[in-house]
């Protein structure tokens, strides 16, 4: 039920952190990887794939830029690989009093955390659309990463939360669309997690420990949290599941 043999996995912001870990699950339970990165400097996720026997695959583009985005699709099906998984990890952050946050920093964390996710959703969905559906009608799994910011506001971060928000909405449309269709369309919302995205918290003495009494597992999430999840929502386990955000996040929304 949960096994993703003979499945491909297209993974943005699969160099390191969430992505990362969600690249290796993925693998683990025997799919071939797709990565999208920037550039080729950082092989780790790749090479680690590699060593568990599956195949993996770098792509690079600047998920800033909205041509090489919208080229990307068409690179990978060139290519002859059939992807029925997507994941799409990438995000980036820019902090700044509301009242003074620069015009070009939002439009570069709406390009890369919501119009790149639509971007891929659109032109995969697309593809797995034309798919040969299993035996019990599956013809693909899409995971959008969201954000405890697709619920709350946050502070000083006005255009991801704008971003993240518009995450969770689109896949909520997206899975109103295909899901008769054999396309499962999620999210996974994590909490506060320890990764490079979060070192301004991480290092902040007043808002870290706030933060941490508020969680009641009492941690910040590791990368390796969202093995299970990730494996789930990809797999046959979740073939009812669909337009779901869930939140990975050591009970943070239900306190």
């Amino acid at each position: 039920m949960f096994s993703l043999e003979g499945r491909t996995a297209v993974v943005t912001g699969g160099t390191r952190g969430i992505g990362a870990a969600m690249a290796i699950a993925l693998a683990e339970a025997g799919a071939d990887i797709i990565l999208i990165q920037r550039d080729e400097s950082n092989k780790k996720t790749h090479e680690q794939v590699q060593s568990l026997g599956r195949k993996s695959t770098i792509y690079t583009a600047d998920l800033s830029s909205q041509s090489d985005v919208g080229s990307l699709t068409k690179r990978i099906l060139d290519d002859k690989h059939d992807p029925s998984i997507l994941i799409t990890c990438a995000g980036i952050q820019r902090r700044h009093p509301s009242h003074e946050f620069p015009q070009a920093d939002w439009d570069e964390v709406i390009q890369v955390n919501l119009t790149t996710v639509f971007t891929l959703c659109r032109d995969l969905g697309a593809y797995m659309l034309t798919r040969t559906p299993s035996a019990s009608g599956h013809r693909g799994s899409i995971i959008n990463v969201a954000s405890l910011a697709t619920f709350q506001g946050a502070l000083t971060v006005p255009a991801y939360a704008s971003a993240k928000g518009g995450v969770g909405q689109l896949t909520k449309a997206l899975s109103n669309e295909w899901a008769s269709k054999g396309i499962n369309v999620n999210a996974i919302a994590p909490g506060y997690v320890a990764t490079d995205m979060n070192e301004a918290l991480i290092n902040n003495p007043v808002r870290a420990p706030q933060i941490l009494q508020r969680i009641p597992a009492g941690r910040w999430a590791d990368p390796d949290d969202f093995k299970g999840p990730t494996i789930f929502l990809a797999s046959e386990a979740s073939l009812y599941v669909s337009g779901e955000i869930l939140t990975v996040d050591g009970g943070w929304m239900g306190r």
